[in-house]
C-alpha cells in the first residue's frame, strides 16, 4: 500500500499481498486494507468476494486443485468431485475439518491431453479415476482424513 500511496486503485494488489501473507482474507486484514487506502469496506470485501483467486477462508496444509475444464469436465472431472465429497464430506473451496485438505477447482490447469486432471500441490496427476482420485488423495494427506 505504501508502494502505491495509499491510493484506491491499489486495492487488488494490497489483497494479493495479505492473502500470500497469511493464506487467505480475514475480516481483520479486509478492514485494515479498506482503512489503510480510504476505501468503502464494501469495496474491499466486493473484490474480494469477486475474484476466484481470493479465499476468505484459512487454507487446509494441503491443497487439492481438480481442473474442471471441457477436456476434464467431459472425461471425468465431475465423478472426481464427487468422490471427494463421498469420502471427505467436503465440496469444492471447502476444507476437511481437521484442515488437513483443501478441495479447489481450476478452469484450465493445461493438460488436457491427460485429462482429467488434478493437481495435488505441485503433482499433476492425469488420466484419473474416482477411486485413484481418492486414493491419491490419501496417500497425498498420509492418512484418512
Amino acid at each position: 500500500m505504501r508502494r502505491n500511496g495509499y491510493q484506491g486503485h491499489a486495492l487488488i494488489e494490497a489483497l494479493h499481498s495479505v492473502q500470500e501473507a497469511f493464506g487467505y482474507l480475514e475480516p481483520e486484514g479486509l478492514r485494515y486494507v479498506a482503512q489503510s487506502l480510504r476505501v468503502p469496506l464494501s469495496q474491499a470485501y466486493g473484490a474480494a468476494t469477486f475474484y476466484h483467486f481470493f479465499t476468505m477462508k484459512p487454507p487446509g496444509r494441503r491443497t487439492c486443485v481438480v481442473c474442471t475444464g471441457t477436456a476434464c469436465y467431459i472425461n471425468g472431472a465431475p465423478a472426481l468431485l464427487a468422490a471427494m465429497e463421498a469420502k471427505y464430506g467436503i465440496k469444492p473451496g471447502e476444507t476437511t475439518p481437521d484442515g488437513e485438505l483443501s478441495l479447489l477447482t481450476a478452469r484450465c490447469v493445461g493438460s488436457c491431453s491427460i485429462a482429467p486432471v488434478a493437481v495435488f500441490e505441485k503433482d499433476v496427476v492425469g488420466r484419473l479415476t474416482a477411486a485413484e482420485m481418492v486414493a491419491k488423495a490419501e496417500r497425498f494427506v498420509g492418512h484418512d482424513v
